[in-house]
């Protein structure tokens, strides 16, 4: 029973595992390198995606406008999936994302985050560093903002 209540605890939308900030360091599509700690200050929303996500695709635009309407907010989205820039390229020309976007080796995703379980996937990090809620499934920019003022 014990066990069964473990698993069903990890399994949950919104369970927070760090103990402490959390950071990561990646190469964007634009070339550069892009630190999650740079961000403190700003409510930062983690977005690990996939050009073949359906629901994926259906959050750019929210994210977008979410990324550019608040000062104090900040999305990056993560590319999880083993393809070409190129090819990311080509697809954001369909999807133009307004966020930086970030390359992450689907072998070897940022430690504090881990490998998604389900695309899409969406963090949520406070303006300290910690990471303080979770989504997996498709997100909207109305659920991160209202439990930012739920919650923040």
């Amino acid at each position: 029973m014990m066990k069964r209540l473990l698993i069903a605890l990890f399994l949950m939308p919104g369970l927070v595992l760090a103990d402490g900030p959390i950071d990561f360091e990646l190469a964007g599509l634009d070339g550069n390198g892009h630190q999650l700690s740079t961000f403190r200050g700003d409510w930062v929303v983690v977005n690990y995606w996939a050009t073949w996500c359906a629901p994926c695709r259906k959050e750019i635009p929210d994210l977008s406008n979410l990324h550019d309407s608040r000062e104090d907010i900040v999305v990056l989205g993560l590319a999880f999936e083993d393809t070409s820039v190129e090819d990311f390229e080509r697809f954001l020309a369909r999807y133009p994302a307004s966020y930086p976007i970030l390359l992450v080796d689907t072998y070897d995703p940022p430690a504090d985050l881990g490998a998604p379980r389900a695309l899409p996937t969406t963090f949520l990090v406070d303006q300290n560093g910690y990471l303080v809620h979770t989504w997996i499934g498709p997100v909207t920019s109305a659920m991160i903002t209202d439990w930012i003022q739920e919650n923040g």
